[in-house]
C-alpha cells in the first residue's frame, strides 16, 4: 500500500488553470510520535475572503479528516471527523492541519483542499499531489512493576532472612543443651567401690573400723 501511495504522490502536477488554486504539500511525513503538523500552502490571498479549509484521506478522498470556515479571519465552523484528533490553524496563504494520536492503520495519503465561497466566483484548489503520512507502530516499554510488588517481594527477602536466622539459632542451642546433657550423666556416673570378704560364713566388713576393733574381732 505504501509503494502505491508514493506511486501516486509522484505523479505530475496538474497546472493552475483560469478558476483554480494550486496547493503545495510536503510529499511524505513520517510520524514517529503519533502527531503531525500538515502544512497546506496556497496561491492566493486568503483573508479577504469566506473561504473552506477541509483535509481527506484516501486516494480518492473518500474520508473527511476536518473541516474549518472561515470568513474575513472569523473562525465561523470547525468540524473534526470520528476518529481524528484534528486542530486549524490558518494564514494569510497556509493552513495547517495538527492530527494527534494516529494509529498505524491511518497510515495513507492526505489532500488539502480550499474553497472560496464569497466574493464570488466559487473558486477552489486542484487537487494536489498529496501528502503520504506514515505512522510507526510505537513500541511501549515493558511495564514497571508496581509498588505495591517491590514492597511485598522485599517483605518476603527479609522474612526469609530472619526465618534462616532464627533456625541456625534454634539448632546452635539445641546442640548446646544435648552436650551440656551428655556430660552432666558421665559426671553423675559411679560404681560400688565397697570390696567384699569371700568365704563360708560371709560376715559384714566394716571398713573403716580401728585397729584395736580389728584384733578384737580377729579373736
Amino acid at each position: 500500500i505504501l509503494g502505491l501511495l508514493l506511486a501516486l504522490n509522484f505523479f505530475p502536477s496538474i497546472q493552475v488553470t483560469g478558476n483554480k488554486i494550486l496547493v503545495k504539500q510536503s510529499p511524505i511525513l513520517v510520524v514517529n510520535d503519533n502527531e503531525v503538523n500538515l502544512s497546506c500552502k496556497y496561491t492566493y490571498n486568503l483573508f479577504s475572503k469566506e473561504f473552506r479549509a477541509s483535509l481527506y484521506k484516501g486516494a480518492d478522498s473518500a474520508v473527511e479528516v476536518c473541516v474549518v470556515n472561515v470568513n474575513y479571519s472569523h473562525l465561523l465552523q470547525f468540524k473534526p471527523n470520528t476518529g481524528f484528533n484534528c486542530d486549524v490553524k490558518y494564514g494569510n496563504e497556509t493552513v495547517t492541519f495538527y492530527l494527534r494520536n494516529l494509529h498505524v492503520n491511518q497510515t495513507d495519503i492526505y489532500f488539502c483542499k480550499i474553497e472560496v465561497l464569497y466574493p464570488p466566483p466559487y473558486i477552489d484548489n486542484e487537487k494536489s499531489n498529496g501528502t503520504i503520512i506514515h505512522v510507526k507502530e510505537k513500541h511501549c516499554p515493558a511495564p514497571r512493576p508496581p509498588e505495591s510488588s517491590k514492597l511485598f517481594w522485599a517483605l518476603v527477602v527479609v522474612n526469609g532472612i530472619i526465618a534462616f536466622y532464627s533456625l541456625v539459632v534454634t539448632l546452635a542451642l539445641f546442640f548446646y543443651w544435648m552436650k551440656s546433657k551428655r556430660t552432666r550423666m558421665l559426671q553423675s556416673d559411679y560404681m560400688n567401690m565397697t570390696p567384699r570378704r569371700l568365704g563360708p560364713t560371709r560376715k559384714h566388713y566394716q571398713p573403716y573400723a580401728p585397729a584395736r576393733d580389728f584384733a578384737a574381732y580377729r579373736s
